[in-house]
């Protein structure tokens, strides 16, 4: 995979799809890599030009020092558009990569075309919330996460049915490393856009599992009262790795906002 020099750090990104189609820049969660979007990858390739890539501090791009802020994240997007020549994408982000799509969307609303928001929120506290996950990371690595990261994210009926599909999720997590996971709590821990995005204007769709027990069903109906023109969809049978757990649903929610049907 290429990986390009941004805001002084290496990151490392991937292309795929139809070249000369729109581009549709694909986002990553906290703790994950760009693999978290195999589930969608054939139907957006379909469609698009995708862009997928590591974040600061994870996978295999590199580790700046932290602490981090939703603005870096944001930055490190910028950086990666200019550096392949793009203009303007549309933009889908789950978790901590819909907190970024949040804030390119108010900061940076001439690179964005529509943007795509799953299982995210504009306001995680309280903040020792994540003090314990920053200190459980510290002591104890990503394996001392893990297992509460996955109860998470996938419901114990996908963990029984998909086994090969919560291992990969396994692996992510703890491949990840602490430095980067920290820096990446931090950001989550001093993030608050719930005024923020009441200036976003891109056409903006809202993606929720029922079962989200992290950014909830509630925190995406927030997003949508607060973001003008906003949809939601919430996906049934899903926590808060929706995309994962209903992969077409999710797809098709996606396809169909971004006007391929």
């Amino acid at each position: 995979m290429p990986t390009a020099t941004i805001n002084g750090f290496h990151m490392n990104y991937e292309l795929s799809g139809k070249e000369g189609a729109p581009h549709l820049l694909l986002c990553n969660s906290l703790a994950s890599n760009l693999t978290m979007w195999d589930w969608q990858i054939d139907a957006f390739n379909a469609h698009f030009h995708v862009i997928r890539y590591d974040r600061r501090g994870h996978g295999k791009s590199g580790v700046p020092q932290g602490p981090y802020t939703i603005d870096d994240l944001a930055d490190d997007v910028i950086g990666l558009l200019d550096h392949l020549g793009v203009a303007k994408t549309h933009f889908c982000g789950l978790s901590l990569g819909g907190m970024t799509g949040q804030k390119l969307g108010v900061r940076n609303p001439d690179r964005i075309d529509r943007l795509i928001l799953a299982d995210t929120g504009a306001f995680m506290g309280p903040s020792v919330n994540w003090e314990s996950r920053i200190e459980t990371a510290r002591a104890g690595g990503m394996a001392a996460t893990v297992d509460m990261t996955v109860d998470r994210w996938l419901t114990k009926p996908f963990q029984e049915r998909d086994r090969a599909g919560t291992e990969k999720v396994r692996a992510m997590i703890l491949s990840t490393p602490p430095e980067g996971f920290i820096g990446c709590c931090q950001a989550i821990r001093d993030m608050d856009q719930r005024e923020d995005i009441k200036a976003i204007t891109a056409p903006t769709l809202i993606i929720c599992g029922e079962e989200d027990p992290s950014t909830t069903p509630e925190m995406a109906r927030f997003l949508q009262a607060s973001i003008p023109g906003a949809e939601l969809v919430l996906l049934p049978d899903a926590a808060h790795f929706a995309n994962a757990e209903q992969p077409e649903m999710f797809s098709r929610a996606v396809l169909d906002f971004l006007g391929t049907a």
